[in-house]
């Protein structure tokens, strides 16, 4: 129950049943990165920053992951350079993190429970969400139900294979933007990943745009929301958080 007061008059009004919005978290389970023997998952910033600005609004926030359970965070991201106010925030949440450690398995969610879906990234679901066909049901649900997508930096990689109500790729003919072929060459990465988010947007016929490396840029196009790179993750959610109060 909300209730509202005006001063003047101290009559208050007061709204029942106000509905409340449910967004669904999609976590990889992956966490190998590639031949190299070293580990991955998602990045905590991607991740941490979007459920705080949601949350703080009155958000419900369900995790899930294709493998239920924890997700697997990708170390790099939890390196004192990747640092942020929203990692410093979910480093002292314990509640947040024992709630990251019960995700619900992917398959057993389905979009008609929730009001939107948001993609965090990191290396990690360029190997599993890409090819994963819950989430690629799941994103072409929540597409034929008018309900908003949002994925960051990695992330967008998810729409490799989701095709829209017309049979073709879901980000053809969408601005969308995603992590830079340059930024992967920044970190090294180029040769390990099994593709480059960028040209994998481009190659579906998505209108792919950026700005400088580890800049935030945020894309929207209808229901659609893509974001660079870490530094872009709160934009993200906030432009989703416009759509859901609409």
């Amino acid at each position: 129950m909300l209730a509202i007061v005006f001063p003047e008059n101290e009559s208050i009004i007061t709204y029942k049943n106000i509905k409340a919005m449910n967004v669904l978290f999609v976590l990889t389970s992956h966490s190998e990165l590639g031949d190299t023997g070293k580990k991955t998952g998602f990045w905590v910033e991607e991740f941490a920053a979007p459920y705080y600005v949601l949350a703080d609004a009155g958000v419900n926030v369900t995790l899930a992951s294709p493998a239920g359970g924890a997700p697997p965070v990708d170390p790099s991201s939890e390196a004192p350079g990747a640092q942020t106010e929203a990692t410093d925030r979910y480093n002292g949440d314990q509640e947040l993190q024992n709630k990251l450690m019960n995700t619900t398995k992917l398959s057993q969610v389905k979009a008609d429970d929730f009001d939107a879906v948001f993609y965090p990234g990191g290396h990690g679901p360029l190997w599993d969400l890409t090819n994963s066909e819950d989430s690629i049901n799941l994103i072409e649900s929540f597409a034929r139900q008018q309900k908003p997508v949002a994925a960051v930096c990695h992330a967008p990689a998810v729409f490799a294979k989701v095709k829209g109500q017309d049979g073709q790729p879901l980000v053809k003919g969408k601005n969308v933007t995603g992590f830079t072929n340059s930024e992967e060459e920044a970190v090294k990465l180029t040769d390990v990943v099994p593709f480059l988010v960028e040209e994998k947007l481009q190659e579906l016929g998505g209108n792919y745009s950026k700005v400088a490396d580890w800049q935030p840029h945020v894309v929207r196009d209808g229901l659609l929301i893509t974001g660079q790179n870490p530094a872009s993750s709160a934009g993200v959610a906030e432009e989703l958080l416009k759509l859901l109060q609409k």
